[in-house]
């Protein structure tokens, strides 16, 4: 999703983009994270999607490798749109070794969905283990080459992002897209994190990536533009935490509704009041609100977005 506005309805995967000899781009639909598929040397596979569309991932999968055996599952982080494929992914391909970022590790072998976000978010995330962990500092062998692993907290604080130095490409997930970056989640549990998503803006830059492999929308070139966009957007979430919260009220929302599609104003009422992240919102930056005055300002706004339609009762994604 743009810094501006939530998420487009799109479920789809885009044609694979083949950016080197085995190297596939797939550009997923708002609700699934990218995949970045590697079908030479080391057989692997970079975030897997929401887990409603997880048979959508496997196929996705299959059709690329092409009767080649998955060897390695790699998540960015541990958002549920980047990991919700990895449990049907490990049961297609038993003996792929998944791979996470350090931080969180210990909450996957727990299996701890509130530690996981799932809770908060009032997201869902089948079950899946960890193998081994993407280490800052280090290097990742995917696909036919070694992919330095750099810290990019932020959006989330575990997060990382993947460079390769010979053709300069950034598997950048969620800290840089071409029209922004995700919401910052730790401020939405009132932890200061913009100074961190400013830092992570910095090792991009110092990169100097060719082209940003993004964990939504299309991959893109002009490195330069894009980093002016999300840092202009970034000052004025400093400038106003209250604009940052509502837009992360809105992604929250317009997120669950991609994975509905429709749904009545009492049910999206009932779901904010049980999801801890758009009570904490509600408490911390928008009282004396009550829940249902909450719903029914964000609604008014994605509909004015044209992000959602009001038809009677139901709330429809659009």
């Amino acid at each position: 999703m743009n810094a501006s506005s939530p998420p487009a309805a799109s479920a789809a995967a885009a044609p694979a983009a083949e950016l080197w000899p085995g190297m596939h781009f797939l550009e997923r639909g708002w609700l699934s994270a990218n995949n970045i598929v590697f079908t030479r040397g080391r057989v692997s596979v970079v975030d897997t999607g929401y887990c409603s569309q997880a048979a959508q991932t496997v196929a996705l999968l299959q059709h690329t490798l092409q009767g080649q055996p998955l060897q390695h599952i790699v998540n960015t982080h541990l958002h549920s749109d980047h990991c919700g494929g990895n449990a049907a992914l490990q049961a297609a391909w038993p003996q792929a070794q998944t791979w996470v970022p350090p931080g969180q590790v210990q909450h996957v072998h727990d299996w701890d969905p509130d530690a996981l976000s799932y809770t908060p978010t009032g997201q869902e995330c089948p079950r899946f283990r960890a193998d081994g962990v993407l280490q800052p500092g280090s290097t990742v062998q995917l696909g036919e080459h070694e992919w330095q692993i750099h810290a990019a907290p932020g959006h989330d604080p575990h997060a990382v992002v993947l460079f390769e130095p010979q053709r300069r490409l950034l598997i950048s997930a969620d800290a840089l897209w071409e029209q922004g970056f995700g919401v910052v989640f730790p401020e939405v549990e009132g932890q200061r994190a913009f100074d961190e998503v400013a830092a992570t803006l910095d090792v991009i830059e110092q990169l100097c990536p060719s082209c940003v492999l993004p964990g939504h929308g299309p991959m893109f070139h002009d490195v330069a533009a894009a980093l002016a966009v999300a840092r202009k957007r970034l000052e004025g979430f400093v400038a106003n935490p209250r604009r940052h919260a509502r837009y992360a009220a809105k992604v929250l929302l317009k997120y669950k509704m991609l994975e509905w599609q429709q749904a009545s104003v009492q049910h999206v009422q009932d779901w904010c009041l049980a999801t801890p992240y758009m009570q904490l919102l509600r408490v911390s930056y928008f009282a004396p609100l009550d829940n249902a005055s909450l719903v029914q300002e964000l609604v008014q706004e994605l509909v004015a977005a044209r992000a959602l339609a009001v038809e009677g009762e139901l709330l429809v994604n659009l």
